[in-house]
């Protein structure tokens, strides 16, 4: 594809705002339409860029090329189904996709009997220190990795009001912790260590107010011997800047040496064996959210387009996620460790 990508984006909200940003600032992308019902964030929106707005998909001009579905998850099997009907060529879902696994399943197997390609808006592997990390790892500079922890530390997860600003409906969530922001560190170990054969976990409630669980912990085990840690508390934080930069810390440690990265997004090696580290070079712009990761992941999906290159996180090959994500909750509740089929 050569000729200019169209887009609409389907959502208005909070995190919509950064989809839409990336969108503007892609070059070879025309963001033709804004779908948002809610009529009162339509000025807002207007200010923001010349494209149409409107309150109903299927208001959306024909010739889309992409169609970016930023919603809420009860949403996103509908809103598939009708881009689907519409034979959008590549349709984006944010994530958790579909809400849940039944749902997810049932959005795949209409997905897979479609001519539609559907992308599932995971960000996180796009954070540059995840893929610096990833470059780190190729090289095999730590030898074999034996230790990874991620540390997640928001700190917005306090007192009656927590959430209230951003994501209200974070409140609401019957399962949180895992289901809206662990799920993402599933895919990034996914992403740099490879399929886990076990998992174990332990998750708790500690905010009265909320509805699910804010804190807790899962390990990924590895047959060759790497337990790859989620560690996350939202009522805590963690030193940075910006504490939502990468939301929390991470050591990987292997019998060649250690990698670390803080909150302001530095990244550390060490070799075996020495005191000191040395930095590891490499770029990010504090720009939106996560280090410009929407912006990188709706650049991915372009070139995709445009050059042909590999896809990441289509609809089928994220299954895994949620599979794991309900591992995890299985393991937590049963307090036993769940073995995986990969």
């Amino acid at each position: 594809m050569t000729s200019t990508i169209k887009v609409a984006v389907v959502g208005g909200g909070y995190f919509a705002n950064f989809h839409i940003n990336a969108w503007l600032r892609i070059a070879g992308v025309e963001l033709v339409a804004i779908v948002e019902p809610d009529l009162t964030k339509h000025e807002a929106l207007a200010s923001k860029t010349n494209s149409l707005i409107i309150d109903s998909l299927s208001q959306t001009p024909s010739s889309v090329d992409i169609i970016d579905i930023v919603t809420p998850p009860a949403t996103h099997s509908q809103l598939i189904d009708e881009s689907i009907d519409r034979q959008c060529p590549l349709i984006i879902c944010q994530k958790p996709f579909c809400g849940n696994l039944a749902t997810a399943q049932k959005a795949v197997k209409k997905i897979s009997a479609s001519k539609s390609t559907v992308v599932v808006h995971e960000n996180f592997r796009f954070q540059p220190w995840f893929r610096a990390i990833k470059t780190v790892l190729s090289q095999n500079t730590l030898g074999d990795v034996l230790q990874a922890t991620f540390r997640l530390r928001p700190g917005d997860g306090q007192g009656a009001n927590a959430y209230l600003e951003r994501q209200p409906y974070f409140q609401e969530m019957e399962q949180f912790l895992i289901h809206e922001t662990g799920v993402h560190y599933i895919d990034v170990f996914r992403f740099l260590f490879g399929e886990p054969d076990a998992v174990s976990a332990d998750l708790r409630k500690i905010n009265p107010v909320i509805a699910g669980e804010d804190a807790g912990h899962f390990v990924f085990h590895y047959s060759n011997g790497l337990r790859a840690h989620f560690d996350g508390n939202r009522l805590l934080d963690h030193g940075a800047e910006n504490s939502r930069l990468t939301m929390g810390e991470m050591l990987i440690e292997g019998t060649l040496g250690c990698l670390s990265l803080n909150g302001n997004g530095d990244l550390k090696l060490r070799a075996f064996g020495q005191p000191d580290w040395r930095a590891v070079k490499y770029t990010y712009s504090d720009t939106d959210f996560g280090g410009d990761c929407v912006y990188h992941f709706q650049q991915h999906i372009v070139d995709h387009l445009q050059k042909n290159t590999a896809l990441e996180n289509s609809a089928s090959d994220y299954m895994y996620n949620l599979t794991l994500e309900s591992l995890v909750y299985l393991a937590s509740e049963t307090q036993s460790r769940q073995t995986t089929k990969h």
